[in-house]
């Protein structure tokens, strides 16, 4: 790990001007409590409304994942009717004495059971089908480390972006002590006689257009810190503190990113969706199978009437059978749904292939892009030190009238692209960084 800063000396910059210009930067802070990374990604993974989605996909596919579910348990369905009703009775017989004729005769039809249906067999489905539950539940959990990876990743890149914008921003602070000096010195030469009105003219414009530079960057840290806000789910109007450097890994190898790619949850996630696809051709085949229940109960009947021939019927006891079902044709509609299972499989088998072709040209194109990148660090480093020792070479002869006023804002603006390259290439480093990281499951804050 190498720690990436934009360090400046004060040997010659220190003037009245830099108390200004840093209490700009340093006012609006001061009183905030500092936001680690750590505290970023904990304070993240505990209030993301994307991770608590993907949490509650995991409980769905857990609840589901069991045998009932997949019709493996006995279904058991009771009933129970009690009527009264009023009739009336015209009955006759050969016998005349036995004939009956009445109204408004009283009776009362009771009756109940219990039915219970257990499946012996039906090709394999019930298994198939809870193999395919499961294989559900993984894949939703494969999704919800992607999440967590993806939502690392995004707060690791906007803390870090933070930290860029108010790199930005010290460079212009340095600059403004420069501008500050430079105003300083072209007074001090007009009030003897050795300076003319436009160079103070021009000393004063430089002055102020980095004043509006610092405004304008102030605006860049405020929205990225907003950003960051959003991303821990806080308050967009929250006032927080970023007081860090960048550290970028040196130690990653290709071969090792390669290697990890498998664990990816993504591509995991998408050899779990090709299983679940072969099971579902298993359970359309299954359809095409006879099916064997064993069905059983019991059963209670009390019929009475106040007349009639039968005044009274009741019967009760358990019942118990098998049965079969035999499917004989349907439009073949089931061998159709059959092959388009199988077309479904092929489909998942080219998802995945193309996420294993896509993450490593993306992996191999980020990681030329990270081993680039550090070697420009080196480069710039050397270039921001060279254009800090410039600044105060020009400032000096400026003082002693060897230099003129254009000369010090070439300085300057030399000074300042260093310092923004110097940190932009760090960040870029840092960003390749933690996307390796992420697509090889290796990303921690």
């Amino acid at each position: 790990m190498q720690r990436i800063c934009l360090s400046f000396s004060t040997n010659s910059f220190i003037k009245k001007g830099a108390v200004v210009a840093c209490t700009l930067f340093i006012s609006s802070y001061s009183f905030a409590q500092t936001l680690t990374l750590d505290d970023a990604v904990n304070i993240a993974l505990k209030n993301s409304l994307d991770i608590q989605l993907a949490k509650n996909n995991v409980t769905v596919n857990d609840i589901n994942n069991f045998i009932g579910i997949a019709g493996g348990l006995p279904v058991v369905s009771g009933t129970a009717t009690d009527a009264e009703q009023l009739s009336n009775i015209n009955q006759k017989y050969a016998d005349a004495d036995r004939n009956v004729q009445k109204r408004g005769v009283a009776t009362n039809n009771l009756s109940g059971n219990v039915q219970a249906s257990y499946l012996l067999f039906n090709g394999m489905r019930v298994v198939t089908t809870k193999k395919r539950l499961n294989e559900l539940l993984n894949q939703s959990k494969e999704q919800l480390n992607s999440q967590v990876q993806n939502i690392i990743a995004s707060v690791m890149t906007a803390y870090y972006d933070v930290i860029r914008q108010q790199n930005y921003i010290k460079t212009i602070d340095q600059s403004l002590i420069v501008s500050q000096q430079k105003l300083d010195i072209v007074k001090t030469q007009q009030a003897v006689g050795m300076a003319n009105n436009a160079d103070l003219f021009q000393a004063q414009v430089d002055y102020n257009t980095l004043i509006q530079s610092h405004q304008s960057q102030q605006l860049a840290i405020d929205q990225s810190k907003t950003e960051l806000l959003r991303l821990l789910t806080l308050r967009a109007d929250s006032v927080i503190t970023i007081s860090d450097t960048i550290l970028v890994d040196h130690s990653l190898v290709l071969g090792t990113i390669l290697d990890n790619l498998p664990n990816n949850p993504d591509l995991r996630a998408a050899e779990d969706q090709v299983r679940i696809n072969q099971f579902i051709v298993k359970e359309t085949a299954a359809q095409r199978y006879p099916s064997l229940r064993l069905n059983g109960g019991y059963s209670f009947v009390y019929n009475s009437s106040a007349a009639g021939d039968t005044r009274l019927n009741n019967s009760y006891g358990p019942t118990i059978g098998v049965g079969v079902g035999v499917p004989i044709y349907n439009g073949s509609i089931f061998k159709r749904q059959q092959k388009i299972a199988e077309v479904n499989v092929n489909s998942a088998e080219l998802s995945k292939d193309i996420i294993v072709r896509d993450y490593s040209a993306n992996i191999i194109k980020t990681y030329q892009a990270y081993t680039t990148t550090l070697k420009q660090l080196e480069t710039q480093r050397k270039n921001y030190e060279l254009s800090k020792q410039l600044v105060d070479l020009i400032l000096q002869k400026f003082q002693l009238h060897q230099a003129t006023i254009i000369d010090v804002r070439t300085a300057q603006q030399s000074f300042e692209l260093a310092g923004y390259s110097l940190i932009n290439l760090s960040f870029s480093a840092k960003s390749s960084e933690i996307e390796l990281k992420r697509v090889s499951s290796q990303l921690k804050p």
